[in-house]
């Protein structure tokens, strides 16, 4: 019986993650809430949540090992999927945004793993799967859609970087990393930051669509992809795609991207 930890999990991608995850009958959906889980989520009664967990602390690791671990549970799935995303500009840089975009993206998947494989939570065959962004590929940055946004962007390139460190580390235990785009969404993150007036012409869809694609792409995840980074969804939705990669027709869907 397959066990799932969904790391972020009350809204967007997160929540219809756990949600979905739930409906299998023989899958053990363990959820982290950064203070209380959500009283209306779907199939929450057949999710185990773990509460308190703010990712952009050093304590979050231990919160969600010392809870599972009393389920005496091994993990099969870890996605971690907590974010933050806050608006910038050069004329209008925000040091505590960024700040906490590279704690949540970039610091947290550290801890949290590091928590999960001292505790002897993960294993030969486990999986990781860390939730970043085509945001952060180097590559598919143009100078069509300017500058800004640097915290997101380069938070998201330090978190892509840790799914690669992690994977050379954890490689020898068996364990699978993957560093995932899981899609342009029409989430109230991306409306926050004026997001929404892309929504259409960008592709966006909606967290419960992505995490579909996101789910069957990790089941068919293994260690021979072991630090790679994927666009399960293929390259509809990345702006930049037909200006750094080639057209979009010609390129397969799921997209391995470049750093």
């Amino acid at each position: 019986m397959p066990t799932i930890l969904i790391v972020g999990a009350t809204r967007g991608l997160g929540a219809h993650l756990a949600s979905q995850y739930a409906l299998k009958s023989s899958t053990t959906v363990y959820a982290t809430a950064r203070s209380e889980p959500p009283s209306s989520s779907p199939n929450s009664s057949n999710i185990k949540w773990i509460s308190g967990v703010d990712v952009s602390t050093e304590a979050a690791g231990k919160s969600i090992t010392s809870s599972i671990a009393e389920h005496k549970a091994k993990i099969d799935t870890v996605i971690i999927t907590a974010g933050y995303f806050g608006k910038e500009s050069f004329d209008e840089p925000d040091w505590d945004s960024e700040l906490t975009m590279y704690k949540t993206s970039a610091m947290g998947p550290v801890f949290i793993t590091h928590a999960l494989v001292k505790a002897a939570l993960l294993g030969n065959g486990s999986k990781i799967m860390i939730v970043s962004s085509e945001s952060g590929s180097i590559t598919l940055r143009h100078e069509s859609e300017g500058g800004g946004m640097f915290g997101h962007h380069a938070s998201k390139a330090a978190s892509n970087m840790v799914g690669k460190l992690l994977s050379l580390d954890l490689k020898d235990k068996g364990v699978a990393v993957g560093i995932l785009h899981p899609g342009f969404m029409r989430t109230e993150m991306t409306k926050s930051v004026g997001f929404d007036k892309f929504w259409d012409d960008g592709g966006a869809v909606t967290p419960e669509v992505a995490a579909k694609s996101l789910i069957e792409f990790t089941e068919s995840f293994d260690i021979s992809k072991t630090g790679q980074y994927w666009a399960p969804r293929g390259p509809e939705d990345i702006g930049t795609v037909e200006q750094t990669l080639g057209k979009k027709s010609e390129l397969p869907t799921p997209l391995q991207l470049p750093w």
